[in-house]
């Protein structure tokens, strides 16, 4: 039995493009023009942060305990993002302008990443002290049974000791000097050949300021000429930041006891 054909009513009124569709549609527009906006302002911050590598040039304080000591640093002299935050750390790393003394601001930046310069920049490290003498302590009864050979003239007033191949210290060398009314300034230094460039932290030198907080700076061989005002800056600034009564929240953890401390090299 042939059927009947379909009434011409029933076709004339079928829509081109259901509303499903149209929804469906819709939804994905709008959608990808969400998507558009999320990936344009992620990529402009993702930009920022690529700009600044590692860098802050917020001038934040944190309220930072290290051992027996509280300091407020500025999050632009921080050198690593994890220790931007306020309580109790094991260590600080900071780096600072020579001789600005200052941290990282924007349109300085090619002084902090041009690899080149071996001369801008002071890094410092802040940790609780674990030694009863600093450098300049140790020269007496540590570092002057490691000399090899007599002592040298150096530049700047320092004098250079050459320390036993089997000390450790591979082909570094202890410079030290006089210091009015304090004991002898003494620092290690790995120094470059002849023709070499130097690097920007082959001298190194720790001290201790403030309660219990050793400070150990480092700096370029080419700043020697510069040493007396370096250390005297890198104490100032230290101890200017350490806060003898700060405001501890109620929740703060305890601070521990200071170890037992010992003499090392």
């Amino acid at each position: 039995m042939k059927k009947s054909a379909a009434p011409e009513h029933a076709t004339e009124h079928l829509p081109l493009i259901s509303n499903r569709f149209v929804y469906m549609a819709t939804a994905m527009v709008a959608f990808l023009a969400l998507l558009s906006v999320a990936i344009n302002l992620g990529g402009r911050k993702l930009g920022a942060e690529m700009a600044l590598a590692g860098h802050s040039d917020s001038t934040q304080d944190f309220l930072v305990t290290i051992g027996q000591d509280h300091l407020r640093l500025v999050a632009n002299t921080l050198r690593f993002e994890t220790q931007r935050r306020d309580g109790p750390a094991e260590r600080a790393d900071l780096y600072l302008l020579w001789p600005e003394m200052s941290g990282y601001r924007s349109e300085l930046r090619t002084r902090f990443d041009d690899i080149t310069r071996s001369d801008g920049l002071i890094f410092i490290q802040l940790s609780q002290s674990t030694m009863s003498r600093d450098m300049s302590g140790r020269v007496e009864p540590i570092y002057s049974h490691l000399f090899d050979g007599p002592a040298e003239k150096g530049l700047y007033g320092l004098t250079l000791h050459r320390l036993k191949s089997d000390a450790g210290y591979g082909n570094e060398v202890l410079l030290t000097a006089p210091r009015p009314g304090g004991p002898d300034f003494a620092v290690r230094c790995l120094l470059p050949a002849a023709g070499t460039p130097a690097s920007s932290g082959d001298c190194q030198r720790d001290v201790h300021v403030g309660r219990d907080l050793s400070v150990l700076y480092r700096f370029s061989s080419s700043l020697l000429s510069d040493w007396a005002e370096i250390d005297d800056a890198v104490r100032r600034y230290v101890t200017a930041r350490i806060d003898a009564e700060p405001q501890l929240p109620s929740n703060s953890p305890k601070i521990p006891e200071n170890p037992a401390r010992n003499d090392s090299l």
